[in-house]
């Protein structure tokens, strides 16, 4: 038996979307009803259905959106084609890039990491944190190795689950907005903690930075726990528990430590950008929630809380 992705009725005989793979009942089998995301990405770039006798096929082509005019074919053949409907897999793409270009590239470029220089690249921090550049580049930036995997982890299994409920678009939209508006909680509460920070460099005694996707991470992990409650996880691909528990034992902690006197920013991660992150998903999945929105009732699902040690990035004491 497997359970309706749209109704949550149980089905002996389920069918699989072709376009989001989604299961569902009989009912809701067809793309058009159960509002699958791949109807709004499928443009038919490679011209699957040209007949070479209609021009109009040729100029509806043309005008197929953002996607019929980049260079690269990202029709199903094409260079990018992997990751139409997999953009959860595009956002682990570019936090290696990104990765890559904080480690490697800008050193070779004069920029050693945890610089000043490096910093007011790639963190929201409070010597200028109306950098716009950086409200992007923070979130896919990561503080090392093991921030970058733990982070990872997390996205490849919560990621692709929220992209078939609300689409590749408002995911990245999700992900980017949380993850920023997360980083800047954590620096605008600590300049309102203390406000002599502001534009001053950053040293080894004063200042706030933050960079990572543990914030935008969360949001994902709020907006699942508001659609499902109960769905499985596998913590550490071995201990089982609904995902609510686990979203309250995560925010919970983060709760903890910031009021057990090492503040929000302690053992060096941004515990006031978790809660953040965590609570801006909690209200866009309210709001799927009104609109009827549904999630999967089990995910097999390993691997720490939304980013682990390291949190949404780093935090200079």
């Amino acid at each position: 038996m497997a359970t309706c992705d749209r109704c949550g009725e149980q089905e002996s005989m389920p069918y699989q979307c072709r376009l989001c793979g989604g299961t569902f009942c009989s009912k809701h089998r067809l793309p058009e009803n159960h509002d699958c995301p791949g109807l709004d990405e499928w443009n038919d770039p490679g011209g699957v259905f040209d007949s070479g006798f209609d021009d109009s096929v040729n100029q509806s082509r043309d005008s197929g959106g953002l996607a019929a005019k980049l260079p690269v074919d990202t029709g199903p053949g094409g260079v990018l084609g992997y990751f139409r409907g997999n953009v959860s897999f595009a956002l682990l793409t570019v936090m290696w890039l990104m990765f890559v270009v904080q480690y490697a590239v800008a050193p070779a470029l004069g920029v050693p990491p945890n610089s000043q220089q490096w910093l007011d690249l790639f963190t929201i921090n409070t010597t200028q944190p109306l950098a716009v550049w950086t409200w992007v580049t923070s979130v896919f930036a990561h503080g090392g190795f093991g921030h970058i995997v733990l982070n990872s982890i997390v996205l490849y299994f919560f990621g692709p689950v929220v992209e078939k409920r609300i689409g590749s678009a408002k995911l990245v939209g999700l992900f980017v907005v949380a993850g920023a508006l997360a980083g800047l909680a954590q620096v605008g509460a600590a300049l309102v903690m203390n406000p002599a920070w502001y534009g001053q460099q950053l040293s080894q005694f004063t200042g706030s930075a933050v960079l990572g996707a543990s914030g935008a991470i969360a949001a994902l992990m709020g907006v699942l726990t508001v659609l499902n409650p109960n769905l499985r996880i596998y913590l550490y691909f071995i201990i089982p528990m609904p995902l609510w528990i686990a979203t309250l034992l995560f925010a919970g902690y983060s709760i903890f430590v910031s009021t057990a006197g090492g503040g929000i920013g302690a053992g060096g991660v941004a515990q006031f950008a978790h809660l953040a992150g965590l609570g801006i998903g909690v209200l866009y999945g309210v709001k799927l929630k009104r609109e009827g929105e549904r999630a999967p009732n089990q995910l097999q699902f390993g691997g720490g809380g939304p980013g682990g040690p390291g949190g949404p990035g780093r935090r200079r004491p």
